[in-house]
């Protein structure tokens, strides 16, 4: 469930792969200049003995012939790759605006975006490769199969071009974006919260000691947003020079410069021949300008949430979407409310303790995912209708433990439309339970005396 050193980088560096539009491409370029080199090599070594015999199948036409389509194969995809570029830029434009900043990042790291764009790039560059290696005579030379290749790039090309279209179409939907936003956030779930709910309940955690601590380490490096805290070296440093560390932020938090990022206890004093920790164990929390998924499964309930708020401002008026985006909230919450979140503390096997690390249990959840749409969405028949049915299910399924958060959206509910709304009759209307938010369907006092009989 914690990830160890290299896995924390390892994943934090792919993160970062993914989230760059140049990566795919790049590799599509080197691709084709390596394909390039390789296929006027094989033209040269077979030197149009196995053209008479594939003369049905590869290109067959003089210096100028190939001059001719290899040039226009170059100027046709690098009109493609400018469309390309200028469509994605006005469709992050236009996602950023009309559902959040935050979903950015989902079309930065869209394989079907980079892929189309590093094909378009490894055509014309193939093509330019392939064209300066054209002879007149007299010592005329026509690269056969790679002139040909240049061609099945070329259609290739096209039809991507209409792969892309439709892609783009589709993937800048709300509901695509919250899908894909969900399906990230559930992958985060199900690697930092793989354990379900034991029957027993948890012991108390232990205490940090009941003194000031003895030494605060304060941020050295340029501000920026946790993104990643190796736990397994924090805990690796307590057990070798005898402390207890507290972080008093958790992944997600922005930490200025010169502000508290560590609070050290020493259970023994440290030699002079021992050091100070306090250098390796600030490396061990890694900074960012943006937060990602690695370490925080929240940022995709913040990403999901903020697209619900900005559906629910009296500019855009779109509740759909609003229930769309809670539909997605939903499935989150319904997998968290089974999973064991782990403790803020870490011990050792004598029962000291080791290391303190904030962590978002299951009210921060609860209240992250609902507080900010019950607020703006309650004046919505239909956002209201949702939130009741998500309720009323997750009180179905989660553990007595967990109740009470649930019970407490539940009341914020009930006064929420006890004062949107003037008329019994809507307000009636707006506390009945749907799953679409559509209705009226059944009403709430039968669903909670049901409950109450389980």
């Amino acid at each position: 469930m914690i990830l160890c050193c290299v896995s924390i980088r390892r994943a934090a560096a792919l993160d970062q792969l993914r989230s760059r539009l140049w990566v795919i491409p790049g590799m599509f370029v080197v691709g084709s200049i390596v394909a390039a080199q390789a296929l006027v090599a094989f033209d040269h070594l077979i030197d149009g003995t196995v053209e008479g015999r594939l003369s049905g199948f590869l290109f067959a036409g003089g210096p100028e012939s190939a001059r001719l389509v290899l040039s226009t194969i170059a100027t046709a995809m690098l009109t493609f790759t400018g469309l390309v570029y200028t469509v994605t830029m006005l469709v992050l434009q236009l996602a950023s605006s009309q559902l959040s900043p935050r979903v950015m990042r989902t079309f930065l790291r869209d394989r079907v975006n980079q892929t189309v764009l590093g094909l378009f790039i490894a055509t014309f560059l193939y093509a330019l490769l392939v064209l300066r290696e054209v002879r007149s005579p007299p010592s005329a030379f026509v690269p056969a199969v790679a002139v040909t290749l240049a061609y099945v790039l070329l259609l290739a090309s096209v039809a991507s071009f209409v792969v892309y279209i439709h892609h783009m179409a589709q993937s800048i939907r709300a509901a695509s974006v919250l899908h894909s936003v969900g399906d990230e956030t559930r992958l985060a779930i199900d690697r930092l919260y793989p354990e379900d709910v034991g029957e027993e309940p948890e012991p108390a955690a232990p205490k940090l000691p009941d003194r000031p601590p003895d030494a605060v380490v304060l941020l050295d490096r340029p501000a920026g947003l946790i993104r990643e805290i190796d736990e397994d070296r924090f805990v690796s440093l307590a057990q070798e020079y005898g402390i207890t560390v507290e972080l008093p932020h958790m992944v997600g938090d922005f930490v200025p410069t010169g502000s508290p990022l560590l609070s050290i206890w020493y259970e023994r004093p440290l030699h002079a021949d021992d050091g100070s920790p306090d250098a390796a164990l600030a490396d061990a929390v890694h900074l960012g300008h943006e937060r990602t998924m690695t370490q925080d499964a929240s940022f995709g309930f913040r990403q999901i949430v903020d697209i619900a708020e900005r559906a629910l401002s009296p500019g855009v008026n779109d509740p759909t979407t609003a229930v769309q985006s809670l539909d997605q909230l939903h499935d989150l919450l319904r997998r968290l409310a089974g999973r064991r979140l782990p403790s803020e503390i870490r011990v050792a096997d004598d029962g000291a303790v080791l290391l303190r690390l904030p962590r978002p249990d299951w009210s921060d959840y609860v209240a992250l995912a609902l507080d900010e749409i019950r607020h703006y969405g309650a004046g919505s028949i239909q956002v209201a209708r949702r939130l009741r049915h998500l309720l009323l299910d997750l009180e179905a399924v989660a553990p007595a433990s967990r109740q009470g958060p649930l019970e407490r959206q539940v009341r914020l509910l009930d006064a929420a439309l006890a004062t949107q709304y003037e008329f019994a009759e809507d307000r009636r209307s707006a506390a009945a339970p749907s799953p679409s938010g559509q209705g009226p369907t059944e009403a709430p006092s039968t669903r909670l005396s049901g409950r109450a009989g389980r």
